[in-house]
């Protein structure tokens, strides 16, 4: 869970069309700023972050072992215009004696570590910690060096 902060919006008829305009400019309108001290609050982000425009909404996930958030949070602002002013201004600044990451925020799908597949579920990862791969190249190098020994005889 997070907390969540949002201005008030209106809905329209043709959400799905809004939706879908809405997806497409969301990655140009929401942030994500890094680096959080842990005093900070919703409100001193949006305090720290409304003179470059209006804000739609500010999301700050919680660490609830921990009882605070986790320092990080994500700001969404009315026009991409102003999410572009807020990155080239705060990126690198100082926020209660923290310095400030501060960058477009990426879908949870576009972040791309090497796979989406568990390691383990790979045949050549679970052979090398069960020691069947070095045990399957030692049959192919003998495999190879027969068939090599048997072309040698007929030459």
């Amino acid at each position: 869970m997070s907390t969540a902060v949002a201005d008030g919006g209106s809905s329209s008829v043709g959400a799905s069309a809004a939706a879908a305009t809405a997806t497409s400019l969301q990655s140009n309108r929401s942030l994500y700023v890094g680096g959080l001290a842990e005093e900070v609050t919703p409100i001193t982000l949006r305090a720290a972050l409304v003179p470059f425009g209006p804000i739609k909404s500010i999301d700050v996930p919680m660490d609830y072992g921990k009882g605070t958030h986790k320092g990080f949070a994500f700001v969404e602002f009315e026009e991409s215009e102003d999410a572009a002013e807020a990155i080239y201004n705060l990126d690198g600044s100082e926020l209660m004696g923290r310095t400030l990451t501060v960058n477009l925020a990426r879908a949870a799908g576009q972040v791309k570590l090497g796979s989406n597949q568990a390691i383990w579920s790979q045949d050549e990862w679970f052979q090398n910690q069960t020691g069947e791969k070095e045990q399957a190249e030692m049959e192919e190098k003998q495999k190879r060096e027969k068939a090599d020994a048997e072309t040698m005889k007929e030459r």
